[in-house]
């Protein structure tokens, strides 16, 4: 990994130097003002994981690649700050012992490469040009032979005393990648990768695993039998309308139509209720409407009769009109209603937390999980469900009414998700 700063004096002339002397594949890892301008770190060959191992215990405060970015960017600038002193020291030394010498610039990357040495090998760009006087010369290289001399000493002793602890951080940090690509994310995997303390590869993954399937809450009973009274919440598109159907369907089968009726309080979209009033003609099961003249607890009264009572919602976020009094209504009803958050495995990680975040408010007692079988991989989901704690009551994979619509159990969702990671990795294996 090459980092390098760059100052001028304004954001523009800045980048251009970025483009000019990095090429397009640079990252940015940190930008800020300084006097006289700006500055901006770069990076060349950016990797998350190398920059973890590099920053040590520093790197657990870096919640997120951008701050874990901006902790990279500031050792940059220790080191290379602490190159210029030790520049500068050589300097005074070499004109004491011989004056204003000449300069010799073919000695630059000697210079270079001790102070990468004393400094940790870190990549660092010297804008200035280092010179050293040939006398000199000689004392420098004796110097950068005793470094590293030291070093490999230090490495070979560490290595002597505890063997052991080098295999494992390797299974870990193989362990940790294997579990991304399952589809987790970096923080997760890390601390389940980090709890295998000995043994092979293979063991840490069955191991890690048997934790995720043990952290994935899910519904005990479904809700034909125990009944209630459930709304489903989420963004449009998440396939909630769907799989109300599906869950009406599969409760007429076992149940008949006459304990189940249907309510929808989406009143904000033209038409919005043609696909729950085709489910309730097929199934014959009445559809309620919430509007100005029918609340959500006048509904809910009159239905108190049902045994199942399935609850559709508008696909709101937080800047539409009528996103908080539609969730307000189901959080401040008289009645019981389990709420339920909708999440389509398709969707990435940071939309699946910012829907959370957009309808915890109408107090979440769990999630359904959609469209399975469009997912590459499905760790993000299980990892999701088990960051935020939500139970997962079912999940979904297809059109089919009601076949596709499965009650969710931790070790045969954790099974799938195995069987996605190996179909994917062939998939990838025939491409090649």
């Amino acid at each position: 990994m090459k980092v390098k700063r760059f100052f001028a004096q304004s954001m523009a002339e800045a980048l251009r130097q970025v483009r000019d002397q990095m090429g397009p594949d640079a990252v940015i890892l940190s930008n800020r003002r300084v006097d006289g301008g700006v500055e901006i770190v770069t990076a060349l060959d950016y990797d998350e994981n190398m920059a973890r191992q590099r920053l040590g215990d520093a790197a657990r405060e870096a919640t997120n690649g951008s701050r874990l970015a901006e902790l990279q960017a500031e050792q940059h600038r220790r080191l290379e700050d602490e190159l210029g002193r030790s520049r500068e020291r050589i300097r005074e030394v070499r004109e004491k012992r011989s004056g204003a010498g000449s300069r010799n610039n073919g000695s630059d990357q000697g210079y270079a490469s001790l102070a990468a040495d004393a400094f940790g090998g870190s990549e660092l760009t010297v804008e200035e040009p280092v010179s050293v006087n040939p006398g000199y010369s000689g004392e420098l290289a004796q110097m950068r032979a005793e470094i590293s001399s030291l070093r490999d000493l230090v490495g070979a002793r560490r290595a002597a005393a505890e063997p052991e602890k080098t295999a494992v951080n390797a299974v870990q940090q193989r362990l940790a990648e294997r579990l991304q690509e399952f589809g987790l994310g970096q923080e997760l995997a890390g601390s389940l990768s980090r709890r295998h303390r000995a043994g092979r590869l293979e063991d840490g993954w069955k191991q890690s695993l048997k934790m995720l399937a043990a952290g994935v809450k899910t519904s005990r009973a479904e809700w034909p039998e125990e009944g209630g009274v459930y709304a489903l919440v989420g963004p449009t598109g998440s396939g909630k309308t769907t799989t109300i159907g599906k869950l009406a369907a599969h409760y007429v089968l076992r149940h008949g139509a006459d304990s189940l009726a249907l309510v929808t309080t989406d009143r904000y979209r033209v038409a919005a209720h043609e696909q729950l009033f085709v489910f309730g003609r097929i199934l014959n099961v009445p559809v309620r409407v919430v509007d100005e003249t029918h609340s959500l607890d006048d509904i809910l009264d009159e239905l108190s009769d049902r045994h199942l009572v399935l609850i559709d919602t508008a696909g709101l976020t937080s800047t539409d009109k009528g996103y908080e009094e539609q969730l307000t209504e189901l959080a401040r009803s008289h009645h019981n209603i389990r709420t339920h958050l909708v999440v389509s495995a398709t969707s990435q990680p940071r939309i699946m937390k910012s829907v959370w975040h957009c309808y915890k408010m109408a107090n979440l007692t769990g999630c359904v999980m959609t469209k399975i079988d469009e997912a590459l991989t499905l760790g993000e989901s299980l990892g999701f469900v088990m960051e935020t704690g939500l139970p997962v009551a079912y999940y979904t994979d297809g059109q089919k009414i009601p076949e596709d619509l499965h009650h969710a159990e931790p070790i045969p969702l954790v099974r799938l998700a195995v069987e996605r990671l190996k179909k994917l990795q062939q998939q990838e294996a025939v491409a090649v």
